[in-house]
């Protein structure tokens, strides 16, 4: 529905206006009164008023998938993995949109010693979606196996921390780290950490787990369905888990996604281009919703390769890109600056003294021409997929590095491989972080010295350091002037070009029900095919 009606739907829901208020407002605007009746109730419904619907398919339109993915959690590199394995899989705990956790298969926890020591109680008769009760041992092993030396889990920076693991019984799993972490239980919601049977050891791609769902179709790169499991923990379908079938269709061209929504042949999308995320929402039968959170958009140079190796050059890029623009033009206000570090005001102990980094072409140039390269062009990889208008953003990136006399080029690569073949691989690409709730996740994910998916090859004895002393320390202040250094160093000296943070954009039909939005990813944190219904 318009701006206008959905201002006076929400005054109704509100108790602000009467239903009949609504209709004779709604006919001056030229709409009937039965196709307002049919938006108030679509509108009621979707603010999360209503009872909850059992039944049908909901069907997902979703950018970030190829046809190189796998069901395996470990190798989950971009959205639609996540989205699919949410399905049939859950972590011992999940991030709640408030900042806070709550248990998966993990029912409670509690920690000792400092911190050192964390015991997760594992939820009284859960079971895997084959029917094997779910252990402790299921637990043990599913850690060992990203933390494993010859693991390539996303999660191996986490787990790393861990100096022992050990049950107690089938129904206790407990952590010894070498120093204490208050945020422990908050690492063990990354979605990598899925908990499989035997941990996976036996067949990693089984798509074998406690989630509400169960795999039928699995085609990477195009779609996959599944159905709803008998039996499921987390209650019948009144309680949740409310479709019988859920479908995932990749769409991760901008215009067919927003196409198939509109023609109804999917019921929610992800990554609306901001560019029509205003046009978009004005249609009757859909609305857009966007959050602000920790994700962001990035440019990422390895700094052990030529010639990124070379600070100045390094900073040469970073005062070339004009991040004003970029938020004006690509994310149409969608979103807020970055500052070549990964966390911004919605971490907590997040240092606002931090110098913003401004846009100066003199710097860049002053800094290219001390760095001493040879003039030979700089390649900067990007796709349509790497981020919502990625390939725009290089091209604005391009222009103003050219004009600091920075030989930038582009090099457009297809969207399926991209994140196999060219991101983590490349010295130079477009890429995109969702955030982590804390900043020990964030920095522990993506730039710790160990940790696999260090994407711009970060590796600091002295930055891995301060990470364990932050891990460890209790006092806030002195953990948020640790983290502050932290900050600094990757400012300062890093391989992240972080000109951006996007909000996240999502587009859903008004016939989906109690759908709202979460700072932690789009979909409600891919969660939404579990607490949502269709109300018609």
């Amino acid at each position: 529905m318009n701006t206008d009606l959905k201002t006076l739907s929400a005054a109704v829901t509100e108790g602000l206006m009467t239903r009949r208020d609504f209709v004779a407002r709604a006919a001056a605007l030229g709409v009937t009164a039965a196709a307002a009746n049919s938006m108030l109730a679509r509108s009621a419904a979707a603010d999360g008023h209503g009872t909850p619907v059992a039944g049908g398919t909901f069907r997902m339109g979703l950018s970030g998938g190829e046809s190189t993915n796998t069901q395996d959690p470990a190798l989950w590199a971009s959205q639609v993995p996540l989205a699919i394995g949410r399905l049939w899989g859950e972590t011992l705990v999940r991030e709640t949109s408030d900042g806070g956790i709550e248990g998966l298969v993990a029912e409670s926890w509690e920690g000792s010693d400092g911190g050192k020591t964390w015991r997760f109680k594992i939820r009284d008769g859960i079971t895997f979606s084959n029917g094997q009760p779910v252990t402790a041992q299921d637990v043990l092993r599913t850690m060992e196996r990203h933390s494993n030396e010859d693991s390539k889990s996303g999660a191996l920076g986490i787990v790393k921390s861990i100096s022992g693991m050990r049950t107690d019984g089938d129904d206790i799993f407990e952590v010894t780290l070498e120093l204490g972490n208050a945020d422990l239980p908050v690492l063990m919601a990354d979605y990598h950490l899925m908990i499989q049977p035997d941990g996976g050891f036996g067949d990693e791609n089984a798509a074998i787990g406690t989630g509400a769902y169960v795999m039928d179709e699995y085609e990477p790169g195009v779609r996959a369905t599944a159905t709803r499991r008998e039996g499921y923990w987390g209650g019948d379908q009144t309680v949740t888990a409310h479709y019988d079938k859920i479908e995932v269709i990749v769409l991760n061209d901008a215009t067919a996604r927003t196409a198939a929504l509109q023609s109804g042949q999917v019921d929610s999308i992800n990554a609306v281009d901001p560019k029509i995320a205003k046009l978009l929402d004005r249609a009757p039968t859909l609305t857009v919703r966007n959050v602000s959170g920790r994700g962001h958009y990035v440019f990422i140079a390895h700094v052990d390769t030529a010639p990124f190796d070379n600070l100045d050059l390094r900073l040469a890029l970073k005062y070339a890109i004009n991040r004003q623009e970029l938020v004006d033009k690509i994310l149409q206000g969608y979103g807020s600056i970055g500052n070549d570090m990964p966390i911004n005001a919605a971490y907590p102990l997040f240092d606002d003294t931090i110098p913003q980094r401004e846009f100066s072409i003199e710097k860049a140039a002053e800094h290219y021409k001390k760095s001493g390269h040879d003039g030979s062009p700089i390649i900067l990889r990007v796709a349509d997929g790497a981020f919502s208008g990625a390939v725009d953003a290089a091209s604005l990136f391009q222009q103003t590095a050219q004009a600091a006399g920075i030989p930038l080029e582009i090099k457009r690569e297809p969207n399926d491989g991209y994140w196999s073949e060219v991101w983590n691989v490349q010295p130079f690409c477009a890429s995109y972080w969702g955030g982590r709730p804390v900043q020990d996740q964030m920095y522990s994910t993506a730039y710790f010295s160990e940790a696999d998916w260090n994407d711009t090859r970060w590796k600091r004895e002295e930055f891995d350091a301060m990470l364990l002393e932050a891990r460890s320390e209790l006092d806030d202040a002195k953990r948020k002037e640790i983290y502050s250094q932290m900050g600094r160093m990757l400012n300062e000296e890093g391989g992240v070009i972080l000109p951006m943070f996007n909000d996240f954009i999502d587009a859903a039909s008004n016939d989906i029900a109690n759908y709202s939005v979460d700072p932690n990813s789009p979909l409600m944190n891919y969660y939404a095919f579990k607490h949502t219904w269709k109300s018609a």
